[in-house]
């Protein structure tokens, strides 16, 4: 019998430690994850994941698949981090396993990935955005186009400098749903690429999906200056999709605005500290367009200063130059998208050489995240609804608990003291009342 070693603290005498505390979890909240996944089918979604390695192994690819997931909504993106939750109690619980599958387990799994499995995590992705909208369908959509730098280190197939962030890394093109949050399609790229590179190719299989299976959804597209290429605005207006993009100005353009310059001097003639705005629109066809578009110009005099901003926005939509240049300025919501892609989960976990490997990282990290948000938007308590995940992994998922096993039970008893309980019972409910989906 081995005894238990007490540690005394110099600063308190009366306080001991020792690691006799039984099976104990930091993680609890991730049992809310799991129960919502549950009913969300997601497991049903993973379940047919496999590479093309069908040899026989302890921890199946699906598993593999789910472990990751757990554990970049958890917060641990290492693969290392798996051998420190081999014995996680929530995690074992919640893969069913006695054991979690080890580090090298889950780089053998990253080096069988290819297109095959790259295919796969995008028909998952499509099979869970049908999940969410059996369970609230949207009447809109709003299609965000970005792209961001992913960094590399070292001579990783496909890294480029991007003169743009001036860095090396992959240049991966995303969509999002504007006003969910919700990571539609995400395709990695080369460094070198520019911001439009395969747009077209990449946005058609997404708009027939949505013809097909969503044909009662309005869809609206948003992009900045670095999509405004004909054939983005022609596979809109062919798809019924309406549009607003950002055009890089230019003489031609400069000179259409010309009488609004004249206008803000008449209307501060008097006064050159005053702030003034003056919107437009008119007719423009650039060399490379088949037709004239109709171009908003929104011009600008900021408060104290003697120089003027210019927006240009190309768009086939009928609202006045005022509400589309309102529409367009709520973009910036993308761009908090993507920093919680890439702080909150890691979207830059593209660490193998090999491209196509990188692809499926990011693939299945986008899995995660959307995931979460469906979770945070459908069964979350509605002022948790605007946290972002690590707000949420602090408050929520990072619940003290230890487990108990009796005969027939295992008892997760979670910390008495926990500041958030009702929003964790809240959640629960919420998550009981959604259909059950297959």
């Amino acid at each position: 019998m081995s005894s238990v070693n007490v540690l005394q603290l110099e600063s308190n005498s009366k306080i001991k430690i020792n690691f006799n505390g039984g099976d104990l979890s930091s993680d609890s909240g991730l049992l809310l994850i799991k129960e919502f996944a549950h009913k969300f089918g997601f497991h049903q979604h993973v379940s047919q994941f496999k590479t093309d390695d069908m040899a026989n192994r302890f921890h199946k690819d699906d598993k593999n698949l789910l472990q990751l997931v757990y554990q970049i909504i958890a917060g641990y993106f290492e693969e290392d981090d798996a051998d420190e939750l081999t014995n996680e109690p929530v995690f074992a619980n919640i893969l069913d396993k006695k054991a979690l599958a080890s580090q090298p387990t889950l780089s053998r799994f990253w080096n069988r990935m290819n297109e095959k499995t790259l295919s796969q995590f995008n028909e998952i992705t499509k099979s869970m955005r049908a999940s969410a909208y059996a369970i609230k369908c949207p009447k809109q959509v709003l299609l965000d186009l970005d792209s961001t730098l992913l960094k590399t280190f070292g001579k990783q197939e496909g890294e480029g400098f991007n003169y743009h962030y001036r860095a090396h890394g992959y240049h991966p093109l995303l969509c999002y749903d504007g006003l969910t949050g919700d990571l539609l399609k995400a395709q990695l790229r080369g460094g070198t690429d520019y911001s439009s590179t395969g747009v077209v190719h990449f946005m058609q299989p997404l708009l027939d999906e949505y013809d097909k299976s969503y044909p009662d959804v309005e869809l609206f597209l948003r992009g900045d200056s670095g999509f405004a290429t004909p054939d983005l605005f022609k596979q809109c207006e062919t798809n019924g999709v309406s549009y607003a993009i950002r055009l890089k100005a230019n003489s031609v353009l400069y000179s259409n605005a010309k009488h609004l310059d004249e206008e803000i001097l008449e209307a501060t003639k008097d006064n050159m500290i005053d702030a003034v705005v003056c919107y437009d629109e008119f007719y423009y066809r650039a060399g490379t367009w088949d037709y004239p578009r109709r171009v908003v110009v929104k011009v600008e005099k900021p408060y104290n200063q003697l120089t003027y901003q210019y927006s240009f926005i190309v768009t086939n939509m009928d609202l006045s130059p005022e509400e589309i240049l309102m529409y367009y300025r709520n973009r910036g919501t993308m761009e908090n998208f993507i920093k919680e892609g890439k702080s909150g989960f890691d979207f830059a976990s593209t660490s193998s050489k090999n491209k196509v490997t990188n692809a499926n990282r990011l693939g299945l990290h986008v899995l995660a995240y959307n995931l979460f948000n469906y979770f945070r938007r459908l069964v979350l308590p509605k002022n948790m609804k605007k946290m972002q995940i690590d707000t949420i992994r602090l408050k929520l998922l990072k619940v003290a608990s230890k487990i108990v096993k009796a005969a027939r039970y295992i008892y997760f008893k979670l910390c008495s003291s926990c500041p958030y309980k009702e929003a964790f019972y809240e959640t629960l409910e919420n998550i009981r009342r959604l259909p059950q989906l297959e």
